[in-house]
């Protein structure tokens, strides 16, 4: 079952239709009129418009980044299978002053509207590079305008987010890390998509309750010095709590973090683990190791050490190179936010028309089904290649060794070159079943292992990718005139 994670009080699923750019309507008033209206014919369904061939794309990764993790395709789907007009949404446009001279049928249209593209995409964990196409959007161009903002905006964060959490899950050679980051994250719905893009790329969990309950994520939770606090000493906090939860994590850092695990050793109260949430977390986590592994009886030797408080990758490979004894990590602000670089420039370009048959003039070799015009910016700061394209990925010895990008139908391609792009969509209609999130991450996980060694350096900014194209685009690129 496809999950669009809206946060809505509507059981509809909210204002799913109206969660696009308004340029989006006015540009779909435009095509109407040009496609569903002419002197002499009035067509009846979107056989007889174009079809607009759209790709979604990053141009340059974030800062410091030297790879890009694909996410937010589920929600991307349940948004293209489940858009609807509803009479409120449809009133509310027909009362804008701009629509005053737009007619009806318009607005039938709208009513009646669902979906009825194709879709290839990457699956969601996969490895890209910049300019490697996410998406591939196939469909009227009405449909596909209209669906331009949603899509992008969903690839663009959860895309962004997962991969700060691949780095943050690489820098950590193995030690849990569990995402914390809902009350940072810039709102409910940021916190939720952050929380599924993360365990996505590798988090073992989250604190985010509604993303246990929804998306089945393990969750995870201590306590905060408030609940310390309230206690008049600290040990009666730590007794209460371990009564109800033998199996929770003490927060030792409210007054003093080492008179605390005195305190827990000398009140004999067994707890699972300890989390350090401030001061210098390497110094205070060896003698935190030290005083509880030095308990008589080793009483303490397998209770955990928990670290969190304004983490990041850097941090956190730091604490870990330094081989700090510290068996997890919480991350929240620097994760749910990718703070040192928050947003991510994903870009959904027209890289062609088609052209049905009763829209074109035939010559006496007879009929085509469409033909396809192509189309690209020629703008030096945003170019583009035209038409539909496929990547290809070549690996040697498990690791990739370059990326092929090719128009979609050529036939002369590498050897051992795997197509990445994958029909998910056709019709409207979803070909198979998704993955579970789980096997998402078992698949990111994998993919992560293809990376060559020098992509999983945190200092490390390619000046070049191992992404090539096509001597067929090429020249397609280059024979391209401006219409």
């Amino acid at each position: 079952m496809l999950e669009g994670l809206l946060i809505s009080g509507n059981a509809d699923g909210g204002d799913i239709a109206l969660a696009t750019d308004f340029y989006e309507l006015t540009m779909a008033a435009a095509y109407y009129y040009r496609y569903f209206i002419r002197p002499a014919d009035k067509a009846t369904s979107d056989s007889k418009s174009e079809k607009g061939v759209f790709e979604m794309f990053v141009r340059k990764l974030p800062r410091n980044r030297s790879y890009l993790v694909a996410a937010g395709l589920e929600q991307v789907l349940y948004f293209l299978m489940n858009i609807r007009f509803n009479e409120e949404q449809l009133s509310y446009l027909e009362s804008q002053e701009i629509f005053k001279d737009v007619g009806e049928d318009f607005f039938e249209y709208l009513r009646n509207l669902k979906f009825t593209g194709t879709i290839w995409a990457v699956p969601e964990g996969t490895i890209l590079f910049p300019n490697e196409p996410l998406i591939r959007v196939e469909a009227p161009m009405i449909e596909a305008q209209i669906v331009e903002t949603y899509l992008v905006s969903m690839m663009n964060f959860q895309s962004l987010i997962a991969t700060k959490a691949s780095r943050i899950v690489t820098a950590a050679k193995g030690k849990s890390i569990i995402e914390f980051g809902s009350r940072r994250a810039h709102g409910p719905q940021a916190a939720l998509l952050a929380a599924r893009a993360s365990y996505i790329a590798g988090c073992i969990g989250t604190s985010n309750a509604l993303a246990g309950y929804k998306l089945g994520i393990p969750i995870f939770g201590t306590m905060a010095h408030s609940f310390v606090m309230s206690f008049e000493k600290e040990e009666e906090a730590f007794k209460q709590f371990n009564k109800v939860f033998p199996s929770g994590y003490l927060l030792v850092d409210t007054y003093d973090s080492i008179a605390a695990i005195k305190k827990i050793i000398k009140s004999g109260i067994n707890t699972a683990g300890i989390r350090l949430d401030s001061g210098d977390l390497y110094s205070l986590s060896l003698e935190a190791r030290r005083v509880l592994d030095g308990a008589s009886g080793g009483a303490y030797a397998n209770t955990k050490i928990m670290a969190s408080g304004d983490l990041n990758e850097y941090l956190i490979h730091d604490l870990v190179n330094r081989s700090a004894p510290i068996d997890s990590f919480g991350v929240g602000t620097e994760l749910s936010t990718s703070r040192d670089d928050p947003a991510m420039n994903g870009v959904y370009k027209l890289v062609a028309i088609k052209v049905p048959s009763s829209l074109l003039a035939v010559n006496n070799e007879g009929r085509v089904d469409e033909k396809i015009f192509y189309k690209l910016k020629t703008d030096p700061a945003k170019k583009t290649y035209p038409g539909p394209k496929q990547i290809y990925r070549i690996l040697e010895n498990g690791l990739i060794k370059s990326d092929f990008i090719a128009l979609e139908n050529e036939e002369k391609l590498p050897v051992d070159a795997a197509p990445v792009l994958q029909k998910i969509l056709d019709k409207g209609n979803i070909l198979s079943k998704m993955p579970s999130i789980k096997e998402i991450q078992r698949f990111h996980l994998h993919q992560i292992k293809t990376l060559p060694p020098k992509f999983l350096d945190l200092d490390f900014v390619p000046e070049s990718f191992p992404v090539f194209y096509s001597k067929q685009l090429e020249a397609k690129r280059r024979e391209f005139k401006p219409q």
